[in-house]
């Protein structure tokens, strides 16, 4: 499965029409949400919901996440101990603000993995406050289990006590600051939403900014705007470099009989090769 980070498409768990339309969608992430979307008194209904549309990976084209309830919410448990199963890639991990809370999850995570004789999934906590921002590069260096981080600007805001505008001003440093630490950590990252879905213009707008930033994908709340952010999110030219010199070293090591190599001083192992690997067949 391509390990691409373009787009990161959130679905609604309690719906079911728009879970099973989901299995058609071109986003690189498919994320099943529990979180904002659901209301409180459908929490439990949607976690029934994707439990069951997990039964039916196989029809599903792009990666699968869940995004659960935040490490406060006290909901966590719950959302974890219905949808870790089979056929999961990753969560998505709303509002977090340090890694002891991230500690906490990854320890019930785990718990359930081994119970249940499953793979580790992947986790991409999101960071949506000021202390959360304070903390990315710590969160993101937190776990091997990390590949991305995204930035929910919303929330932020909110936080900072800042009105929310297209171009918010009151977010720029945190903008531009995730994705350079979340590089420094050694994992990508993956840009808020844009709320307009009438303005595609300025959407692409918007891509152009985060692509310029460091960002690899974007987060997305309605299927036209999948295709903007894969076209302007496309690979560029150093990452392609990138990924040759990854996909050509790993190769060459487990020729060798070995697995993890480093490129350029950083480590390098199956994940980054399938990412690399993913990478190469969409330029071609």
């Amino acid at each position: 499965m391509a390990r691409l980070y373009r787009s990161l498409l959130f679905v609604p768990g309690n719906n079911p029409r728009f879970l099973e339309k989901a299995k058609t969608s071109p986003a690189d992430i498919v994320c099943f949400d529990l979180e904002d979307s659901v209301p409180d008194s459908e929490k439990k209904t949607a976690r029934g919901l994707i439990k069951e549309a997990l039964k039916s990976r196989t029809s599903y084209s792009s990666s699968i996440y869940v995004r659960t309830n935040s490490p406060i919410s006290g909901k966590i448990a719950d959302d974890l101990a219905e949808v870790i199963q089979k056929g999961l890639d990753g969560i998505v991990i709303p509002k977090v603000n340090n890694s002891a809370e991230l500690a906490k999850i990854i320890k019930l995570t785990t718990t359930l993995e081994k119970k249940r004789k499953l793979k580790p999934v992947f986790l991409i906590p999101s960071i949506e406050s000021a202390e959360g921002v304070v903390n990315t590069f710590e969160i993101a260096k937190s776990s091997k289990r990390i590949p991305a981080v995204v930035f929910g600007v919303f929330d932020l805001l909110n936080d900072l006590k800042i009105e929310y505008t297209k171009q918010p001003e009151g977010a720029a440093y945190s903008r531009a600051k995730i994705p350079l630490d979340a590089r420094a950590a050694g994992v990508l990252s993956i840009d808020a939403i844009w709320q307009d879905l009438k303005d595609l213009d300025g959407l692409k707008e918007d891509c152009i900014v985060g692509k310029r930033l460091g960002y690899s994908g974007k987060s997305i709340i309605h299927p036209d705007q999948i295709l903007i952010a894969h076209e302007l999110f496309a690979p560029n030219q150093s990452e392609i470099q990138w990924a040759n010199k990854v996909c050509q070293t790993y190769e060459e090591s487990k020729n060798k009989g070995k697995g993890a190599t480093v490129v350029e001083g950083k480590m390098i192992d199956e994940v980054h090769y399938k990412q690399a690997k993913a990478l190469l067949d969409l330029s071609k």
